[in-house]
């Protein structure tokens, strides 16, 4: 079965040796956005960017080759992969031995595809870009743009998700602002480790009450759910409560076993963000 339970979170673990593509556990989106109201179509698009630094391979003449992944998963896809399945499979890459860079990417490419697709019906492709030694020292660090909520002086007495501290102000001029939080925090659904991540929510409409928006944020603090499902929770509370013209929210999050999982829902087709991480990841 695909759910949390059957995964590999929180249990004893065997890394494989050899290259298994079966190693990768999808988990449905749809019961948690059930949770959300929401049935088979989203006021969203998006997509969940995945960086992977633990990325190695044999060549073919047996020297260790490496890596960094981008993994970009369209969240239409009917899944998710399971974080620690997705280290195990890619861990499993360390003692095969592949032709080319090349073809890494393309056999990721195809498992991932696979495994966020499987059972639907539907076939896609999930994007993947490997980012090679030579290219190391141009890889940046920036953090999200945007006015920083952090810098407000507030009582926080929420930490667990509270929808009800946000509100907008609909009797004024509507403006277009983008603001930034570092103080998200929420924990793996099954194993309830810490996940610290940065937020960045873009909109046209109301202005968004900024003190209620920093305490709803926060008080995501105790609150057990995966990453992907966090940015959508958060999506469809300020998009319900706040009623904004359109609206996007992006999350980094700091990385687990050598992968970071970052996602991005906007309400309106715009480019998806560049894949470069913050100071913490």
């Amino acid at each position: 079965m695909y759910t949390p339970e059957h995964s590999p979170l929180g249990q004893a673990t065997h890394y494989p040796a050899q290259y298994d593509a079966s190693l990768l556990f999808p988990l449905p989106r749809a019961p948690k956005r059930q949770e959300l109201g929401l049935q088979q179509a989203t006021p969203f698009f998006g997509a969940d960017l995945w960086t992977a630094y633990e990325l190695s391979w044999l060549n073919e003449r047996g020297k260790p080759q490496v890596a960094i992944a981008h993994v970009t998963v369209p969240c239409e896809t009917p899944h998710i992969v399971e974080s620690k399945s997705f280290k195990l499979y890619l861990g499993s890459f360390n003692g095969s031995r592949f032709a080319s860079a090349d073809e890494v990417r393309a056999r990721i490419r195809a498992d991932v595809s696979e495994a966020v697709w499987r059972g639907s019906g539907q076939t896609g492709s999930v994007g993947v870009k490997l980012v090679l030694p030579e290219q190391f020292d141009a890889q940046q660090v920036h953090e999200l743009d945007g006015l920083l909520l952090d810098r407000l002086d507030l009582d926080c007495t929420h930490y667990t998700p509270a929808p009800e501290l946000l509100a907008a102000h609909h009797d004024e001029a509507p403006v277009t602002e983008t603001l930034v939080s570092h103080l998200l925090k929420s924990n793996c659904l099954v194993t309830g480790q810490p996940d610290w991540g940065s937020v960045q929510i873009a909109y046209s409409g109301a202005q968004i009450d900024q003190a209620g928006l920093l305490q709803y944020l926060v008080s995501f603090r105790d609150h057990n759910e995966f990453h992907e499902q966090c940015v959508e929770r958060i999506f469809m509370d300020v998009w319900t409560r706040c009623r904004p013209i359109k609206l996007s929210v992006y999350a980094r999050y700091t990385r687990r076993g050598g992968l970071d999982i970052n996602p991005f829902r906007t309400s309106h087709p715009q480019p998806l963000p560049t894949n470069v991480r913050t100071a913490r990841q």
